[in-house]
């Protein structure tokens, strides 16, 4: 799916976009999604990797099924509330308008550090009370 240069490009946006941040963004890419469609896988991943049990529930997931060519987001409820709906519709247009040109890195890379802008604004980074609640590593599926 991703080369280990491709992952390690992605790892490097995720923790670029989580420096000023006390969010946390997590990628999950598979062949195929085992549900309908990708925002009902994604919410699932999202549960089952406890991702909303992050102190101020401001866990992200960015889903991508590569093979079905589908893809989502999904945010937990303290960052969904903040930024409203338009906001990651926005960031699932903008992943499809990269994927379409094949830019796949890219644009992922892109929507993660505007997710990160996002939750820097509503959940700016206290160094005192901080710590990477959530594995920066790219989830890989089957």
């Amino acid at each position: 799916m991703f080369n280990k240069e491709e992952q390690a490009q992605i790892i490097e946006a995720i923790k670029h976009a989580e420096l000023q941040t006390s969010g946390e963004i997590r990628v999950h890419v598979e062949s195929r999604t085992k549900k309908g469609d990708a925002l009902t896988r994604a919410t699932e991943i999202f549960f089952k990797q406890k991702m909303n049990d992050t102190k101020e529930r401001n866990g992200v997931l960015v889903y991508v099924a590569v093979e079905d060519r589908k893809l989502a987001i999904y945010a937990d409820q303290g960052i969904y509330d903040k930024v409203g709906v338009e906001f990651w519709y926005n960031q699932v247009q903008e992943m499809t308008a990269q994927f379409k040109e094949e830019n796949y890195v890219q644009g992922m890379s892109v929507v993660i550090a505007e997710i990160g802008k996002a939750l820097t604004q509503h959940f700016p980074y206290d160094r005192v009370t901080d710590s990477n609640e959530l594995s920066d590593e790219i989830m890989i599926g089957k």
